[in-house]
């Protein structure tokens, strides 16, 4: 049964100005070490805050709920670089009571924007 879904765009731009602005400051905040394994590109970064806010719309919590940037991870399988939405922390633990048992995740970057979109399904309680 599908539990959630969400939807976000992210200008590229708003991330470079944000990493001219901020910095190593806004990478650590908002991401974990194993996210920025492919460095700090601004379009790479901007496709993972774009995830991070589909998963919140998802889940129908909204950072002030207590689910912080860094409690959701956006993992890409060796190989394929397939994306994959990882639960941590305080997300885990509303996924969990949401009874959510798979999250699908696509991420796409076009002239400046990245987009994502997220799907999650939920099993019987």
């Amino acid at each position: 049964m599908i539990a959630g879904v969400g939807i976000d765009l992210v200008a590229v731009a708003r991330v470079t100005r944000l990493l001219n602005r901020h910095g190593q400051r806004f990478v650590d905040r908002c991401f974990s070490p194993d996210e920025i394994v492919r460095g700090q590109d601004p379009e790479h970064l901007a496709g993972l805050l774009a995830a991070k806010e589909a998963a919140f719309k998802a889940l129908a919590a909204p950072t002030p709920s207590g689910i912080g940037w860094r409690s959701l991870a956006i993992l890409h399988a060796p190989g394929s670089g397939r994306p994959a939405l990882v639960f941590r922390g305080r997300a885990r633990e509303v996924a969990e009571k949401r009874h959510i048992v798979q999250a699908h995740l696509s991420i796409s970057h076009q002239a400046g924007t990245a987009v994502a979109v997220v799907i999650l399904e939920a099993g019987s309680a």
